[in-house]
């Protein structure tokens, strides 16, 4: 049987390099409005999928650990997907420091 915990710990570890590295990347001056587009892309793309796994694991009724460490992941790519998109809104409405 697959340890669902196991593998959301594991994930949620990814999460929070994540959370350390995008809001550097996202500050670089040099980062261009398509890298950010595709970043943010990534991100949503991995909040979907986290809310979907999530919304599964509801479903067929695992532990509460279970469901709260799917939840504490989807917010956190779902907060990570929002900086992109402020980013993104940024530069496109000439604030960014420099665009591409």
């Amino acid at each position: 049987m697959t340890d669902w915990l196991d593998i959301l710990k594991e994930q949620a570890r990814t999460g929070a390099e994540m959370a350390r590295e995008v809001p550097t990347t996202l500050a670089n001056p040099d980062i261009s409005r398509d890298q950010v587009k595709k970043l943010f892309a990534a991100l949503e793309q991995q909040a979907e999928f986290v809310e979907r796994l999530r919304q599964v694991l509801e479903a067929n009724d695992f532990e509460p650990e279970v469901l709260v460490a799917a939840e504490k992941l989807e917010d956190r790519y779902a907060e990570l997907a929002a900086s992109a998109a402020e980013r993104l809104k940024a530069m496109r409405s000439g604030t960014a420091t420099r665009q591409q």
